[in-house]
């Protein structure tokens, strides 16, 4: 196996090249568009020979060079098992310039019209990946906050019930510290019981200065997207 590799980067996608031909992987990697704002994918460059083991192997993307109606069928069948995208380009002048089966599409080898449009479809596929995989992340996060905030506004929701419970249980556990008579041991126990009620009913009042404290903040948000609106207009 031959890579051509750049810079590595964070959550770099990796662009497949399945060639024996060393000119085909060179027209994909000249014509590759240019992103300002990244470094663009990494190339691995494969021998089309090692193309029936590519399901679980790691690539964002599979552009294939298919030069015979053989290869054509045994890399589309290959393809398609791996289940990711990928292009191939195949050199069958009576099919039609693109064929979409599944996430294969297939790209007739039109000269000097091939590279630039296979390399153009290529970052889009790319770029349409990235923002799912980014939606689907913001999806799990979103649906974490909102159960962190249910389980807050339950427990701020039982903290009245919770307190009353507790003012109980520290009432008679003073009662019982203050009976006269009883064991040692007995009072140990009280005495512990009360300090743990006093310990929870400090945890409680800090869930309502919590609940001020985002009070305030949801009112100060709401002000500045109201003065931000006002701006933009």
């Amino acid at each position: 196996m031959q890579s051509q590799k750049a810079t590595m980067s964070i959550n770099r996608p990796t662009v497949l090249i399945l060639a024996s031909d060393p000119a085909f992987s060179r027209e994909i990697t000249a014509h590759w568009p240019q992103d300002p704002h990244s470094n663009g994918p990494e190339f691995i460059v494969l021998d089309q020979g090692f193309s029936r083991d590519l399901e679980g192997s790691h690539y964002d993307l599979a552009i294939a060079d298919a030069s015979s109606d053989k290869k054509n069928k045994d890399l589309k069948q290959s393809l398609a098992a791996a289940g990711k995208p990928a292009i191939l380009i195949h050199s069958d002048s009576a099919l039609d310039f693109y064929n979409i089966h599944g996430a294969v599409l297939e790209l007739r080898r039109d000269p000097g019209l091939w590279p630039p449009m296979a390399c153009l479809i290529g970052r889009e596929i790319l770029r349409r990946r990235q923002a799912e995989s980014g939606a689907r992340e913001a999806e799990k996060l979103c649906a974490a906050a909102q159960t962190e905030a249910t389980l807050g506004r339950y427990m701020l929701e039982m903290r009245t019930n919770v307190n009353n419970a507790l003012t109980t249980v520290l009432g008679n556990a003073e009662l019982l510290v203050l009976e006269p008579g009883l064991p040692a041991t007995v009072l140990a126990e009280a005495d512990t019981i009360r300090n743990m009620a006093l310990r929870l009913n400090e945890i409680f009042q800090r869930f309502s200065s919590i609940e001020k404290e985002l009070s305030v903040a949801v009112r100060e948000s709401g002000k500045k997207a109201v003065h931000a609106a006002a701006g933009s207009n």
